[in-house]
């Protein structure tokens, strides 16, 4: 499958560099909005899947909807029961929610929303100000590519820590569009106080005391990642994200309105995530799988394309801090019952995650007890 080519001089000279100093040999990796840009009618072979790897080749289920929780409810206390129980069932069964009345005002979203798409739409050589190095995961460009075979995703990144202040780098912060720094942190801020919010609940749904999880995750670690996915002259060969799970315990995911892209795996088949106005999804990571002994499960979930629009998604990871001990918990293991996973550092578990290729659940078996 041949196609020109987008790759700017300083991105060839980046990869160049670490190909003939030994350190990370990914090849070329184009830009990909430039390549959209180029007007290509095909897209390069790094991008081509494989047989059952492509979109049109597994099953979609496109009547199923994961489930949607009040946030409202819950909150309310006394009368919540129901919504608490429709939470349970939806971390059991599904792993994934849309959560709608969750405190975070909507003008909010819309600005966070606007401020990352003017980013995007900025000269390449703008956003190269903020490099993501190769093997890296922070900064603007391609995470998770660590080999010149690897197939890529059609997708740009911006990628920051957020939280606890060291794991920051400030120089890879965007200071246009001119906004955009202050936004994201008041945007971190409720949404950090979401996690925190929905970790309680999720607590109570499992018997255990709303402040189980804040109590263990110390000054927990907090991420953002805005993916986006311009318009592929070829949406049947590619994927915009690879199917993979998080390592976070719980993700929260604001997407485009009315443009769907997102799909989680359920039962073999891939379920669409239609877009709520100013819901947001949430999916339960792998540390909160570990905590629970895979009482409540991460899901594999995936990105497709669009042939004719580009989509925006903006998430957040929330996990325990680096040095807090990963295991089962007592509580949540029954008598007679085996831990089906080892004690571990969240940060052995991070580096490991980070240095991985997205490739399903496989990180996840760093963790399990064979």
């Amino acid at each position: 499958m041949a196609s020109a080519a987008v790759c700017s001089p300083k991105q060839q000279q980046r990869q160049e560099e670490e190909k003939d100093g030994g350190v990370v040999k990914i090849g070329r990796v184009d830009d990909v909005q430039e390549l959209q840009r180029a007007c290509v009618d095909d897209v390069p072979e790094r991008y081509v899947r494989d047989g059952d790897d492509r979109p049109g080749g597994a099953n979609v289920c496109a009547h199923a909807e994961i489930p949607v929780i009040d946030a409202g409810e819950l909150r309310r206390g006394g009368g919540d029961v129901d919504e608490l129980e429709k939470l349970r069932r939806a971390c059991q069964e599904w792993g994934f929610f849309q959560v709608v009345n969750h405190g975070i005002d909507g003008e909010l979203l819309d600005e966070m929303e606007r401020l990352s798409r003017e980013f995007f739409m900025l000269p390449l050589e703008e956003k190269e100000r903020y490099p993501m190095a190769p093997g890296g995961i922070q900064g603007y460009g391609h995470a998770f590519v660590f080999s010149e075979d690897q197939k890529l995703d059609w997708c740009n990144m911006l990628a920051l820590g957020v939280s606890p202040a060291f794991i920051r780098q400030p120089k890879l912060w965007p200071t246009t569009p001119a906004d955009f720094t202050d936004t994201l942190e008041r945007y971190s801020a409720e949404v950090r106080a979401l996690c925190h919010r929905l970790l309680e609940h999720i607590a109570e749904t499992l018997g255990l005391a709303p402040g189980t999880f804040a109590g263990m995750f110390g000054d927990a670690v907090q991420a953002v990642r805005m993916n986006f996915y311009p318009p592929c002259p070829r949406p049947d060969l590619v994927l915009g994200l690879s199917s993979h799970s998080d390592g976070s315990a719980v993700t929260v995911l604001q997407q485009d309105a009315g443009r769907a892209g997102l799909q989680v795996l359920r039962d073999g088949a891939w379920v669409p995530v239609h877009p709520v106005p100013h819901a947001l999804v949430v999916n339960l990571g792998d540390s909160l799988e570990v905590l629970t002994n895979g009482r409540y499960k991460s899901v594999e979930h995936r990105a497709v394309t669009n042939g004719e629009q580009d989509r925006l998604s903006i998430v957040t990871f929330y996990a325990p801090a680096y040095d807090v001990e990963l295991g089962p918990l007592p509580e949540l293991v029954a008598d007679g019952e085996a831990c089906r996973y080892r004690r571990f550092k969240h940060g052995e578990y991070s580096r490991h995650y980070v240095t991985s290729k997205l490739e399903g659940k496989k990180t996840l078996d760093f963790a399990k007890i064979n």
